[in-house]
């Protein structure tokens, strides 16, 4: 398969696991940026652009799909429910809907709730659209790096693909359990008194 065909894939990959967030995104286009420094440095550039045109283009679709459906599985989610959450993500993304569109995208499991509270507060198509670009842009940058990392360290391609999946899933396990234990603590505040 061509570089440039396999730049494509990588875009509709990550668009697919967008839509459908069981598909490492994240991991894919550092495995793919990790391959790309061993062959050409010009493929990072590529995969950087593939996988933010992947993103984008998933996370419009699944902007629709909570826009048209966000009432139902909003009134699913207790945290959308909460009048006072619900608050405080509304003025977070009316003031700077790039860092939190960023932040969601870079949190593993927070960009779909923050769709769908972007959905059910009302963010206009046309914000979602500017704000998001920058996002997903990032987003692809700092996995591309991770990716650039693992494959600079070893000198084979598969090593590097390797160690660069394996850093993503390790963050995004640190990541997560550093969030449910404040989400914990956040809940139970006498375990902060303990």
């Amino acid at each position: 398969m061509s570089e440039l065909g396999a730049v494509g894939w990588l875009a509709l990959v990550v668009a697919f696991g967008a839509i459908v967030p069981v598909v490492p995104t994240g991991a894919a286009v550092s495995g793919a940026a990790a391959l790309a420094f061993h062959t050409h440095p010009l493929l990072i550039v590529l995969t950087i652009a593939a996988g933010a045109a992947g993103a984008y283009g998933g996370d419009l679709v699944m902007y629709a799909m909570c826009r048209a459906g966000g009432e139902q599985l909003a009134r699913r989610l207790r945290w959308l429910r909460d009048g006072e959450h619900l608050g405080a993500v509304k003025d977070r993304l009316q003031r700077s809907q790039v860092p939190v569109l960023l932040v969601s995208r870079l949190l593993p499991g927070g960009r779909v709730p923050v769709l769908l509270a972007a959905a059910f507060v009302g963010l206009s198509w046309r914000t979602f659209v500017v704000a998001n670009l920058p996002a997903c842009v990032l987003w692809s940058v700092v996995y591309a790096g991770i990716g650039v990392v693992g494959g600079s360290i070893f000198p084979r391609p598969w090593e590097g693909v390797v160690a660069a999946v394996l850093l993503v899933l390790v963050i995004s396990q640190v990541v997560s359990l550093v969030s449910k234990r404040r989400a914990a603590r956040q809940a139970d505040p006498e375990a902060e008194t303990a």
